[in-house]
This record gives structure tokens, sequence and C-alpha cells, in this order.
């Protein structure tokens, strides 16, 4: 007998795109303030353009924010809550955060709030957010993060105090569908202290704006109203009509989805009902700021309730398309089945998971994936000429940020990296989120490596844009790996690889690998440069600035970036020619490619000069300076170890499959031997008769991963570092005139300004190197066999295969966030609550990096994106503890 499919799986199957049951989901931004996007400023300061507190106020241009927030797939219907705890200065309405001039470690999200479950089409999504009952301590963070310097760590809200006597609510958010087009929701507000205490819930409503900004195409102006107390009516053209209804509310709140220029700019207002009305009527008692009338372009439901010392209170809603007569019958059990089709669907998920703390985990890490989709909608054409009815912005525009990029109108659902701290897309982060996603929603994962190659983001000269604050900034190449790795996913779900797939994003692909030729190959000889490529703070100075020597540097990254991505093409090219065998010739391309790159690696001109140090084993970047000497830069970092991606691995059975291919691999091997006899291991039989392909050589590779498997460098009880703790007795020395630059072991936060100090790859811990260095083992071990083994840690005289070394690095990285002995999370640190308060100690925060030596989370604290990989290592050392882990991921 067939085993049935789950509900879930039959909603993600009857339709492969953002519309249907997939219409409504999480796409509201947490933070649409202090983005490039709402920077209307003449000084390109975004910071300070739109800050928190003018946030209430101001009407946004280009997305909307708020709590625990859904809308449509463009966001024109947009609902969140807010709440007041009845002693805070305004209304909860958005989460509060710093900037990066009010934080010693730059902007960083300030709350405590976690995404606790969501299915891949937001049948069902629950999130948790804790609000205080005393007063948000919103200066006291703001003073103290200030007089903190950058070797201080952060002023986080839980040094703050408040939390300490559980004088806080727990409020949970839930939503149901009923219907692709019929949302239930459910807040539920826990007091979880020892005293009653009063709360006022606002569930709210609001269109974005659209017509404020004297376009005749967005000249309609939608409207909702008040049906007693029961609903508001929501009646918008370019998406429908709806209803909200609110179970016995209080009260309906209208005003204005409109800016307040009195209160900003001490301009007159077109309306009196501004869109911080709402605010002034419950905080403040200005009975005149809501519209009298109950219309309007935002709306509230009131719910004010006193709760009783460790009691709840419940708030239920319904968003429906078409009128209900008992719209809350049958409200729990439509909740209820929500959720057990949701535990159906990830008992599939996550078959081979069976220890119950690693399940809990990486449920979390999934709905963080799932929670943190946003609308992305900016127009870079019209916000540089600017809007008709606003002011001309600053002519600095026509040429400053951004200016280059013209061409891309985005208006998708993309995965953030966080939806606070990076609310918008990131290129090279998102590549990393695809993998994760593809178990839970492989068409999603398929559809966000597509777009940000399509011709309205992708750069006519084929550079794929980084992201919003500099999208001319270049980030890895790792797309054709996400795609490869995407494809291997789908394939084992479903049984079939997606050929098509492969084939489209191949073709856009090529015009990207064409731009890294042309462009980031500055001495023509097949060495790589490309600025900081997303590891910020790893070099002596801004790789991606003029140099303060003058001259140029040619990078160890960069060029194995490149090696890997030659590689990356190169087997999806095989892939795709074992259908479609004219694409035997593009193989070809990419395997000549990957030659000249290595053997470039290997020798510049002459064996006297080489990324390769002799004298220390390992791989620097080179320096060229205008007198035509070129030094190495010895900084042990994760530059060095990045040529180890560059490996793949041919069985007999491609070969066979692909003659004109493996003719030219034998005619190029045949009459290059120079380059031939820098492939590692090419005419030799590994395990099962294949081939490998990598740029190390025997010798290096071990050598390399000495230096990786050494705690004294770069392993950690928690993963790899990203820069060898060989700095920290010996850091790094460069001198400039009558400067002396340093690069220090720094394992935790940043204690430098570059890249505006929130980033710090001098020491801790990220998981996006990590899964690659460990994917990278496992392919070599797939050459290897069981039968080479390797000593880990070194200097422990233990031998294991590459594989069990691969294995036990996953294992660390997944120990951050599991139970050790004492039952502590390494990475909630000296954080007592997190750790023992059964409120908080199964609550699973994803951060952006991990401090190198004790494992804290670092960076921004929601940061799901790439640090839910942790999903797939959960997997793979499950997977491998059964017995059924393949040679790769």
């Amino acid at each position: 007998m067939s085993k049935s499919i789950s509900a879930e799986k039959l909603r993600l199957n009857t339709r492969k795109d953002n519309k249907g049951w997939k219409k409504w989901g999480p796409y509201l931004s947490e933070r649409q303030w202090g983005t490039v996007r709402e920077d209307y400023s003449a000084n390109q300061d975004a910071w300070n353009s739109v800050t928190h507190d003018m946030a209430r106020s101001v009407a946004y241009r280009w997305g909307e924010e708020g709590i625990g927030g859904i809308s449509d797939n463009k966001s024109h219907i947009c609902f969140a809550l807010a709440f007041w705890n009845h002693n805070d200065h305004i209304l909860k309405e958005r989460l509060f955060g710093l900037t990066g001039s009010e934080s010693n470690h730059g902007e960083d999200v300030k709350e405590l709030y976690y995404y606790l479950d969501s299915t891949p089409t937001h049948s069902y999504m629950k999130m948790l957010y804790k609000y205080p009952i005393n007063s948000f301590p919103y200066e006291q963070i703001v003073s103290e993060s200030r007089k903190r310097s950058r070797l201080e760590p952060e002023y986080e809200i839980l040094d703050t105090g408040i939390f300490d006597n559980n004088e806080y609510f727990d409020i949970f958010i839930e939503y149901a569908k009923g219907d692709e087009q019929d949302i239930l929701i459910k807040i539920t507000a826990h007091n979880r202290s020892k005293k009653a205490a009063p709360i006022t819930i606002l569930p709210t409503i609001w269109f974005r704006n659209t017509w404020s900004w004297g376009y005749e195409k967005y000249n309609y102006k939608p409207i909702m109203t008040g049906v007693a107390k029961k609903a508001i009516d929501i009646d918008n053209k370019n998406i429908g009509h709806y209803k909200l209804y609110c179970e016995n509310a209080q009260e309906l709140l209208f005003c204005e989805n409109e800016t307040n220029f009195e209160r900003l700019y001490r301009v007159g207002n077109a309306s009196p009902y501004c869109k911080d009305g709402i605010n002034d009527y419950i905080v403040s008692g200005k009975s005149n700021a809501v519209n009298p009338n109950n219309i309007g372009t935002k709306a509230s439901a009131r719910y004010t309730k006193t709760v009783k010392a460790g009691d709840s209170v419940t708030v239920r809603l319904r968003l429906v398309d078409h009128s209900i007569l008992e719209p809350f019958g049958g409200f729990e059990d439509t909740l209820d089945k929500r959720i057990r089709e949701g535990n159906q669907f990830y008992e599939e998920v996550q078959q081979d998971v069976s220890d119950p703390e690693l399940l809990k985990i990486q449920r979390q890490a999934y709905a963080g994936m799932l929670w943190t989709k946003q609308w992305y909608y900016y127009n870079i054409n019209e916000w540089i000429k600017g809007d008709p009815a606003m002011p001309k912005p600053s002519d600095y525009r026509k040429y400053g940020r951004n200016s280059g990029w013209r061409h891309m109108y985005a208006a998708n659902i993309l995965s953030m990296p966080d939806k606070w701290e990076y609310p918008w897309f990131a290129a090279w982060d998102l590549a990393f989120h695809t993998l994760p996603l593809a178990r839970v929603d492989p068409d999603f994962a398929k559809r966000q490596l597509a777009v940000v190659l399509r011709e309205y983001y992708m750069h006519p000269n084929g550079q794929i844009p980084a992201y919003e604050w500099s999208f001319s900034d270049v980030n890895p190449p790792v797309h054709a790996w996400a795609t490869w790795k995407v494809y291997e996913i789908d394939k084992e779900m479903n049984g079939k690889g997606d050929i098509a797939f492969l084939e489209r994003i191949f073709h856009k692909l090529l015009l990207n690998f064409t731009w890294w030729v042309n462009l980031k190959d500055e001495g023509g000889n097949n060495i790589f440069g490309g600025g900081f490529l997303g590891m910020d703070n790893i070099g002596v100075f801004d790789r991606s600035a003029t140099l303060p020597t003058g001259g140029r540097l040619e990078q160890a990254d960069g060029t194995g970036w490149m090696a890997m991505y030659s590689l990356n093409m190169l087997r999806i090219a095989v892939e795709i020619a074992i259908e479609r065998p004219v694409y035997q010739d593009m193989a070809s391309k990419f395997f000549e490619h990957f030659l000249h790159i290595a053997g470039a690696m290997q020798s510049l001109g002459g064996d006297e000069i080489s990324l390769w140090d002799e004298e220390d084993q390992f791989y620097y970047d080179m320096l060229h300076l205008p007198n035509n000497n070129s030094m190495l830069l010895k900084i042990r970092s994760m530059v060095g170890l990045i040529p180890l991606f560059a490996v793949e691995v041919l069985t007999p059975e491609m070969l066979e499959k692909l003659p004109d291919f493996r003719r030219r691999v034998e005619w190029v091997l045949a009459n290059r031997p120079d380059l031939a006899s820098l492939i590692s291991r090419w005419y030799e039989s590994g395990k099962g008769e294949n081939r490998l392909l990598a740029i190390l050589r025997g010798h290096r590779m071990k050598m390399i991963m000495k230096r990786m498997f050494d705690e004294t460098e770069f392993l950690s009880d928690f993963g790899i570092r990203s820069l060898s703790k060989y700095h920290l007795e010996h850091p790094y020395q460069f001198r400039v005139n009558n400067d002396v630059l340093r690069v220090d072991y720094t394992p935790a936060e940043s204690t430098g300004s570059m890249f505006g100090g929130n980033s710090n790859w001098r020491g801790p811990i990220w998981f996006p190197m990590n899964f690659l260095l460990i994917d990278s083992l496992l392919k070599f071990q797939s050459y290897y066999g069981n039968d080479y083994e390797v000593e880990y840690p070194t200097n422990s005289g233990n031998m294991v295969s590459i594989k069990d070394a691969a294995l036990s690095i996953s294992q660390r990285l997944i120990n951050l966030f599991t139970e050790d002995k004492d039952g502590r999370r390494p990475m909630y640190e000296n954080y007592e609550k997190m750790q023992s308060d059964p409120y908080f100690k199964d609550l699973i925060l994803f951060n952006e990096y991990f401090h190198g030596d004790t494992g804290k989370g670092l960076g921004a604290a929601h940061q799901t994106g790439w640090t839910g990989l942790v999903a797939e290592l959960i997997l793979t050392v499950s997977r491998a503890q059964k017995g059924v882990l393949k040679d790769n991921f």
C-alpha cells in the first residue's frame, strides 16, 4: 500500500508559485525604518533619515513593518500586532533596536521573540513575543550601549533586568488558514508575573500606502470601514474585498496610513487622522486623533484586559474574503486540524531524526526559515528620480549609492537573512538559505535561486546584486553550488531531478561567470580578486577599498571561489548533458577553466611567485606593489582554507554516458601535462573507480587539513574558526608609512570600525563557511574512501576517516544549540534565564555567528538564514548514526 501524502504536501503540490495557499504569509518586514529604500536624505544617512522614533508617524514608500505580521504577496493589505503595557510612552507597534551609531557593535534588535512553527504554505504559523509589564527600557538600552567600547560585549535587553522578576507577558501569535483566503488569528497573552497586570492588545490592519506619491496609476485610495464593534470591512480593488472579524472587541479605531507632517516637520497635515493616530488615542488619550466615523486606511480592534498573576487572556480574529454568519464557529477545530497536519508534514521531513532534542531544534530552524520570508519592493529608477508628489531627492542619487542599477525592479517574496537587522535580501546569504528551505519546499527554494538571476535583478554586465546597502559589492559566487545542492535535495525527495531548473539557472550563471572572468581577473592570469567577498574584517585592510599601499591584491579566496565555481558549473553541465548531449561542450569549457585556475594558484609566471607558501604550508593573498614587488600577506585565515572548496568527483558512469566530454578531457590531459600534473589524482582511480578534480594535491590537502584540525589554530569546540588562534599570541602586523595595521585573533564581536564594526570574521564561527568545508570533506571522502585516514584533532594521535572528521565538525556545530551534560546551551553562555528558566530554556535562537572559543551566539540574533543550515547538519549526523548517510550531503 502506498504511503498517504500529508495534507500540507498536497497543498504544496497544488500550485508552484506564491499564490493560492501561499498568497498570504509572513511577508511583512520587522523593520522598514533605517533602510536604504526609505532614505531620502541628502547625505545618504539611512539610519537617521527615518528613525525608530519617527517610524510611528511616517508613511513608508517601499514596504511596511510590524510585530508577528502577515500580508498578501504584494503587501497591499498588512496585518500585525500592537500592544501597550499601560506604562510605555508609545505603543509597542514595532520591534526596537539600535542604529550603528547608538551601539558599540553596530545595529542590533533589542527584543525577545521567537519563531516557533510554520508550515511551508503558512497554513499554520506560531511565534512568541515577550513583552515587559513595566516600562520598556528604551533610554536605558541606548545610554548604556553608547557608554560601551568596542572591546566590551553588547548591552542586551536581559542585561537591563527588565525580565529578572518574570514581570512580562508571553504573547503567542498563531495563524491557521481555513482556506486560501480565510485566516484564523489567535493571540494568547500569559502573565508570567506574581501580580495582576493590565495589557491592551491591538490587532491592526492597514493598507500599504500607494496613493500619496503622485502616480496616476496609483491614484486610487482604498478604504476600511467599521461594522459596529464586530468587523472591519476592507475594500481594495488591487486585491479584493475582505472582512476582519473581531471577536468581542471593545472598540474599533481608525486613522490613515499617512505621514504626520506636523509632528515630524511642523508642516500641515492633509488629514487630521495620521498614521500615529491610534498610538495617540491609546497612550495620550487624544480622542480627536482617530476618525469618529470609523473609516480610514489603518484600523485596530482594542482589547484591554487586566490579567491575573499566572493567568492568560485570548483574542481571536478572522480575516476572510467573504461574509460569514458565525465567524468563530469551529475556530478551535480548524486550528487544531492545521496543527495536526503540520505535525504530520514534519514527521515525514524529520523521519531520519529520532533524538527529541534535535527534532525540536530542527523544527524551530525550519520555522525561522519560513517566518523570515518578506515581500521586497525596490524600483531603483523611481527611487533615484523621486516621486511626482514628493520633494525632489538630492542630485547625489544620480551618481551615489546603487545609481548604476537603474534597471533593477524588485517586487518579490524573498528569503531574508533577518527581518529586523537585514530586512533586505543578501545574495550569498540567500544561496545558503535555499538548502534547508528545499527540505520543506523545494519549489520555493528553486524560485529563490532563479529570482536574483532574472534580468530585472542581475546587472546587464552579468553581476549579481549583492544587497541593498550596495548592490555593486561582490559576494562569493556560491549560486552554482547552491543550485546543485538544491537539485540533489529535490531529486532525493521527489525521485526525479529537475533538469529544466538546472538548465534555466545554468544559462543565467554563464553570464555571471563571464562577468567574473572579465572584470575580476585584473592581471589576466586566472588569479581573481573581488574585494572583501562577504568576509568583513578578515584582512589587514578593507579589500574593497583602494589599497593604502597602492597596487593590487590577488586573492587566495577569490581564486578558490572561482575554481569552485568552475567545478560547480562543470557538474551541472555534466548532469544536463546526460539528457542533452550538446552540453558536453560546456562541460569541457569549465573543465579547462578549472585547469587554468588550478595552474595559476600553483604559480604566477614562474615557480618563484605563488599563492602557496612553502614555509607555512598555507595559502595567502598576494599584494602587488606599484614598484613591481610582490609579497604574501601571511594571515592564517579562512582565506587559506577556501581552496578546499574546489573539489568534485566524477564517476565512471558519468564519463561512460558522455563520450565527447571524455575524449576532450583526455586530449587536454595528454597535450597539457603541465596542467594535468596539478590536478589531484586524475589518472589514479579512487574508491569505486571515481575520478577526483581538486586544486589541492595529496600533500597540500594533508597540510591544509592538518592546520584546520588543529585546536590551537582553526578547530574550536564548536566548529572551524575564521581566523587561526595562532594570531592570539602572534598578531599579524603590516606597516604602511608611519602606521602599523594589525590583525588579532578576536573571537567575539568586532573590536575595529571596519565595515561599521558590527561584523567580525576574525575568529568567530560562521555556519556558511563551516558547511562548505564539511561538504568538501565529504566529497574527498567519496573519492578516497575509509582507507584514507587523517589525524583528528591534529597532534592527538587519533586517526579517522575524512568522513568521521567531517561528522565530528558537524556535531561540534550542532552542540552550539544542544544542552551539555550540565543542561546548558553554549550559545546562551552566561545568561542564566536562557539556561534554566522553563519559559526560556527550550526557545532556540539562530545567531549570525558564534564566539570562537565559548560558542556564545553573536551578531543578529534571528539570522535563521544561513545558520538555519544546522537543520541540514542534524539530518546528516542523524543519518550517519543510522548508517544511511551517503558519502556527501
